[in-house]
């Protein structure tokens, strides 16, 4: 999937869509991750969390894309320095992926923000089976361990792999021949397509 988001004609194109500042920010991610790439698998999960939350300020789908829900690309995300709870989490999911992070480690999970009383979505990291993960999140950019936060109520969890259901602040249970989530899906395509919505 990365091989998509590095194709020197889709790079090209994100600079024509979205100038020489989105164009530095997806250079420099590129960049980042090459220089990340032989950090410890802890280290590296620190550095994905602070990279976007510094690089990404946060704007409403239906403020940037004139859409209520829209889940875009790293690179529109980079392309344009904005994005909601998702593309953030998207962001980190596919960099940590690239810094050869395991899949079946990071999850992306819907959650409620219980301070705001509305619908999140953060990435959560487990290092190890069974263990309680760590939160990955924009609002509260932190990396504690599920426990900690007490803001966030979860909901359900998936990756490339599969969908799980949450129970209390674990791992929850895998929903057996799911076909994941249609946005998430969709998004996949628009990689693969080498698409980059205009803003």
């Amino acid at each position: 999937m990365l091989t998509n988001l590095r194709n020197n004609d889709i790079i090209s194109f994100a600079q024509q869509q979205y100038g020489s500042q989105g164009h530095a920010r997806i250079k420099s991610w590129l960049s980042f991750i090459d220089d990340a790439i032989n950090k410890n698998e802890w280290k590296k999960i620190h550095l994905v969390n602070d990279f976007f939350n510094e690089k990404i300020k946060y704007k409403s789908d239906q403020a940037l894309w004139q859409k209520a829900d829209y889940w875009a690309t790293p690179l529109e995300s980079l392309g344009t320095g904005m994005g909601d709870c998702e593309d953030y989490v998207i962001a980190k999911y596919f960099t940590l992926l690239a810094l050869g992070i395991p899949e079946d480690k990071i999850r992306l999970m819907y959650v409620r923000h219980k301070e705001l009383n509305q619908p999140h979505m953060v990435l959560i990291y487990i290092e190890q089976p069974k263990q309680i993960p760590y939160v990955l999140g924009n609002f509260n950019t932190k990396l504690l361990p599920a426990t900690q936060r007490t803001d966030l109520t979860p909901i359900y969890s998936f990756n490339g792999q599969g969908l799980w259901l949450a129970k209390s602040k674990g791992l929850g249970n895998k929903v057996k021949n799911s076909r994941g989530v249609s946005a998430w899906n969709t998004m996949l395509e628009r990689i693969e397509q080498g698409e980059l919505a205009p803003i």
